[in-house]
């Protein structure tokens, strides 16, 4: 399965611990197209319906819902919790995800 950056996928996430993220929910895929290639793991961001308005939380519509990446939730996972692909992030959407990543971890 081809995994690119900036898509939608559906992941399952479980087992857990703690406040992480749970269940099977679509997630973006930050990890660039290179790694995605050649590793078995990927680096995503879940996604979720429910949110408040954290600075690390990037606003997007998907499948005609409103939700929200996840950024501070970022994490790695094996590609076998992959389920499916689901659709890709817009351009600003991308461009979002960009500037808070930027602003969270580099500056």
């Amino acid at each position: 399965m081809e995994i690119n950056q900036y898509e939608i996928v559906l992941v399952n996430l479980d087992p857990t611990i703690g406040s992480e993220i749970k269940k099977t929910r679509p997630c973006v895929v930050i990890s660039p197209n290179e790694m995605n290639k050649y590793l078995n793991t990927i680096v995503i961001a879940p996604m979720t319906s429910q949110s408040k308005k954290y600075p690390t939380r990037v606003s997007v519509k998907h499948d005609n819902k409103k939700g929200w990446i996840v950024l501070d939730q970022i994490r790695t996972i094996d590609k076998q919790r992959i389920v499916k692909t689901l659709d890709k992030l817009t351009e600003k959407e991308i461009n979002s995800v960009k500037m808070i990543l930027k602003e969270t971890f580099i500056d």
